[in-house]
Formats: C-alpha cells, structure tokens, sequence
C-alpha cells in the first residue's frame, strides 16, 4: 500500500464500537466518546460518536464510517447500534434495522432469515458486550440510506435483501486491496453452489454479463462479477467446484489472461503485443497501438485471433483449477457485446460458436 493512502475502517469495526458506546451507556448513562475498539489484529481505533440518544430501557449511539482513501460505497455512511435489555436467558440476538439486509438464501455463512452480520463483526461485538458484563441484550445495526446503497452491490443477487451488510474480516479497510470485491465473489460461488445451479459464469463487466445472459440463459445467481478478478475466480472454484464455468469478456483482458496473469487490472498487468502478434503469425501487430488495433489488423488478414485469445486464456484457466473437474469456455466479445471469438468446453464444439 502507498504511504499516500490513509486505510480506514470496516462497517463490521464502526458497529462494534458503536454497540461498546450504546452498552457502556445503557449500564452507567454515560457515551464513552470518543470509543475505543480492540481489533482482531491488534489495532485500536477510536471513533468520534456522531448521534446518540438514551432511555431507561434503550441506547444508541451512531458513527459515520471512514475507509479512508479505498473507493467503497459505504464511506460516509451512517452505521448505528440500538441496544436494549433482552429477555433472561436469551443471550446476545442481533436484528437488523433499517439499512441492513437479510439473509435469504442459502450458501452464506448465515442462515437464512438473519440479519446480513458477518460472523468476524459478531464476534467483536460479543466481546465487548461481554467485556461489559451484558449476558442477554439485543443488538440492532442499521445504516442510514443502506437499502439504495446496498442496490449498488452483489448483495440483491447474494439474496441478501433490505440493505447493506455489516461486513470486516480485520476491521481495517486497506485502500484498493479490493478484499471486499474478493469476498464478493467468493459468496457467489456459495450461493451459486448452494442453489444447485451446475453453470456459473464469470465476466469482466456488464455488457459481457449481458451477452452471456442472453446466450446461455443463466439466473442472476449464477452470474459471478468477476472485473479483474480472474485469479480469485479460478482459486476459489479450485477448492469449491462446479461443473461447468464459461468466463465472458473483453478482447483486451482475456488476452492478459491468455499470458497467464490472473490480476486483470491495468495498473497491474499489460497487454502483450508481441504475444499477440506471435498468436496471430503476423509480426507487424507487435507495431499496434492498442489491442483493439491488434484485433482489427487480424481481422483484416482473416486469421481468428479472439479465437486463439480464448483458446488460450481457457488452457490457463484449466491449469489454475488443477485437478477440479470443471469444464470451462471462454467467451471473447467486443465493446458492443457482439461475441468475436470463442474457445469451447469441448473439442467438438465449432469454435466462436458458444453452445447454451
């Protein structure tokens, strides 16, 4: 990470430090503010409490989330923790309050009809009701405006519905570490998975989504947004398998990963024009100003260079997942979404002709 780049904190880390707020408050009347949390690596972050209200038999208390320099939909937002007193014996219940999701299919590691709180972020919660001396309370997270945010991530096709969740591993947002995008996929390989669906695809971007939609007929869950993420596709269904994976996308990112890079992000691998040309027997591509140049002047020549791309890109994928009984096509398309080449899952496939 570049010292340039202030980290911040996960919604998982600004819940559990308003829950410690709204508990230390519930018991004594007074808000500690501002709060301090200890973190599962051993960082202690303190917040600056922005809301808080008190009753004798509820507390809340609010922070606004910081993540730092990280591009993440939820900076700026409003997370709040509502504690109250819970029934003898009943222990610590989590509720989702406006903002945050719940949990509606299968495959995540909550079951259905739980509020969308990660496991990392409740344990930390736990551990500072327990640090309190709380036995049974009820803890409500909400997130102002959640429910719009939340439309813009994986969570309405995860099932996770009504908002946002509360997620964190570390606590710590490390700018551009992408973990949570990471995580993202990995949940949908599990809900994919748990819904029994034996197709999944994994596209760089929308208008590859799309096209992939429209060829094979896929539902929204079977659809794994992949973006530069080749790698943490291809790892995790390593170890979690489907039977058949088809990756859809850009002649320019598949070409990447046709040379064996599973980061697809340009500021962290480049198109290989020599390996192009070398593809397409034409030395003079080397010379090309950009992959879509390169395209073309094949095109032009009538060699199938999307084809190859593909066919290549497929042999790598296939290494990646080793020993996984998986059978993978890819899918190469243009900028309007028009497929222009195609490796298919089996040898008796017509290549650039992609079978639902």
């Amino acid at each position: 990470m570049s010292e340039s780049l202030r980290r911040g904190w996960t919604t998982g880390a600004c819940a559990t430090a308003a829950t410690k707020a709204a508990v230390t408050a519930l018991l004594t009347g007074d808000f500690p503010d501002p709060v301090q949390i200890t973190l599962p690596k051993g960082h202690t972050p303190s917040f600056a409490l922005t809301q808080t209200s008190l009753s004798a038999t509820e507390a809340m208390a609010a922070i606004v989330k910081d993540a730092g320099d990280d591009p993440d939909v939820t900076h700026g937002a409003t997370i709040r923790s509502t504690v109250r007193r819970g029934e003898p014996g009943a222990g610590i219940v989590f509720r989702a309050g406006p903002g945050v999701g719940t949990v509606t299919k299968p495959g995540l590691p909550l079951p259905v009809g739980e509020p969308a709180i990660n496991p990392v972020p409740r344990q930390l919660m736990r551990a500072v009701v327990a640090e309190a001396g709380v036995t049974d309370i009820v803890i409500e997270i909400s997130v102002d405006g959640g429910e719009e945010l939340a439309r813009r991530t994986w969570n309405p096709r995860l099932g996770i519905l009504g908002g946002l969740s509360i997620l964190g591993t570390t606590g710590v947002v490390v700018p551009y570490s992408c973990s949570a995008w990471i995580d993202s996929i990995r949940r949908g390989v599990d809900v994919a998975r748990a819904a029994g669906h034996r197709h999944v695809a994994a596209c760089t971007g929308s208008t590859s989504e799309k096209t992939v939609t429209e060829l094979y007929g896929l539902p929204d869950d079977a659809l794994l947004d992949m973006g530069d993420f080749a790698g943490a596709v291809l790892k995790y269904l390593r170890r979690h398998p489907v039977p058949r994976l088809t990756i859809a996308g850009g002649f320019a990112k598949l070409s990447k990963l046709a040379d064996g890079h599973l980061d697809l992000h340009s500021g962290r691998s480049q198109v290989d024009l020599d390996s192009l040309a070398s593809r397409a027997g034409m030395p003079e591509i080397a010379a090309a100003n950009t992959a879509l140049e390169a395209l073309q002047l094949a095109a032009t020549a009538g060699v199938p260079l999307a084809d190859r791309v593909a066919d290549a890109a497929r042999r790598q994928a296939q290494d990646v997942l080793g020993t996984a009984e998986i059978e993978v096509d890819v899918l190469v398309i243009d900028r309007t979404g028009r497929p222009v080449g195609h490796a298919p899952r089996n040898t008796g496939d017509c290549p650039g002709t992609p079978t639902p």
